[in-house]
């Protein structure tokens, strides 16, 4: 299992992102959290195969379909919990 942290800039709150990429986490069968932070990023963090995540984070860089996604910054680590689902926080 890998582990990826994400930090997504741009235009990503309140236009439907975190719902829209927890549907994408679930489809691509991860697990993780999405959250709104309050520099008006998204974080991200995302577990599972390498190749899934890397789907999930081509995904990202177009968000949901209000999104204006700028940047996304990929932090591959060493996972530090097990999550059993995908949330939103």
């Amino acid at each position: 299992m890998e582990e990826a942290l994400l930090r997504i800039t741009g235009r990503v709150q309140g236009v439907f992102f975190r719902d829209n990429a927890q549907e994408k986490a679930v489809a691509l069968n991860l697990k993780g959290f999405v959250k709104n932070m309050p520099d008006s990023s998204v974080v991200v963090c995302i577990q599972g195969k390498k190749h899934q995540i890397e789907d999930f984070i081509a995904w990202c860089h177009e968000g949901s379909p209000s999104a204006e996604v700028e940047h996304v910054e990929i932090t591959w680590r060493e996972p530090l919990d097990n999550f059993d689902s995908f949330e939103i926080t």
